[in-house]
């Protein structure tokens, strides 16, 4: 009952900064927890951050700390992932999710909904 679309992802070079929105349709946004997600090419789909149904707690990858955010406005509907000092490893396909609950996992099979992705690709 809900559906996500990612918007944002582009071509930037090392160091750069870029921002990720994922818009939610309905009026339940508020009754979700979010995560992103992102795949590599050739590589599974691995956590990236996620984030309560308040944006009280939020919680990364070691591989993201420091350098990524991720942020809620649920009067708007929206998930962000606020992207700093990128590196070529980025380079992935960034996905949000949602999960009917307080805090989803770190394991992609437990959300529900899914977007349909937004490239990002850093360059050297």
């Amino acid at each position: 009952q809900i559906q996500l679309v990612e918007s944002g992802g582009g071509l930037v070079q090392a160091g750069g900064s870029l921002r990720l929105s994922c818009a939610a349709s309905g009026r339940t946004f508020s009754t979700y927890a979010m995560g992103w997600f992102r795949q590599g090419s050739g590589k599974d789909r691995e956590f990236v951050a996620r984030i309560t149904r308040n944006g009280i707690t939020t919680d990364y990858a070691d591989s993201v700390k420091g350098r990524f955010t991720i942020s809620r406005d649920n009067a708007k509907n929206t998930v962000y992932l606020q992207m700093s000092s990128l590196k070529p490893e980025d380079t992935a396909v960034y996905y949000c999710a949602a999960y009917q609950g307080y805090l989803g996992s770190m394991a992609s099979d437990s959300y529900d909904y899914w977007g349909q992705g937004t490239q990002v690709t850093v360059s050297s």
